[in-house]
């Protein structure tokens, strides 16, 4: 019997991940249940679309590596490796100016250029107000002018610890973008609705 995976780090939408590693990869439901925390009769429902969820790509997200997806892939036994992060668990704040820590601030071009990849539809005022950046910070990585430009890596904002995931979320809608087509993720407690009746 295979063993679950241990770390500290978690994974921030482990339902949408589970599904983008349904829809993208052969993996078999007991190592994406393991990698992800869920039980196996849950991702069974999200690969039969009986739970509708946002999808979200593990790899640009930063929770694994493509070769080691490829090494699970090969070997249904093996186990996912959660990449693990020096960077905190995204805290919640009071409400009131953006702090970003010194330790943060240099985190700050990776964050908005994850955003201009995966959400073009925010506004440069929009990004301004979730990262606490400049408007010509924001140009240059656009324009690929940024100092540092070649450096920098697409990393989530909220893996960073420089806004909160409601936070993003809420400028996404606002500015006409979608999180899916169909649903925001569920809650962690809340069940499918399967027929139990046989697996008697």
């Amino acid at each position: 019997m295979a063993h679950a995976a241990q770390h500290n780090r978690t994974i921030l939408m482990p339902m949408s991940t589970a599904a983008w590693l349904v829809d993208n990869t052969t993996l078999t439901f007991e190592q994406i249940g393991d990698f992800c925390g869920l039980h196996k009769v849950k991702v069974e429902a999200i690969a039969d679309g009986d739970i509708k969820v946002p999808v979200r790509n593990p790899i640009s997200d930063g929770y694994i590596t493509q070769e080691d997806l490829d090494r699970a892939t090969a070997d249904a036994n093996a186990r996912l490796t959660l990449l693990q992060t020096e960077l905190p668990e995204p805290v919640l704040r009071a409400k009131g100016p953006r702090y970003v820590s010194v330790a943060h601030r240099a985190d700050k071009p990776d964050g908005i250029l994850w955003i201009v990849k995966n959400h073009p539809e925010l506004k440069d005022a929009q990004i301004i107000r979730l990262i606490g950046t400049t408007k010509n910070t924001i140009a240059s990585i656009k324009n690929r002018t940024h100092p540092n430009y070649t450096n920098l890596r697409a990393r989530h904002p909220v893996l960073l610890g420089l806004c909160r995931q409601d936070e993003l979320n809420a400028a996404i809608l606002k500015s006409g973008g979608k999180l899916h087509p169909d649903a925001e993720e569920p809650q962690q407690d809340e069940q499918p609705n399967i027929d139990t009746t046989e697996w008697v």
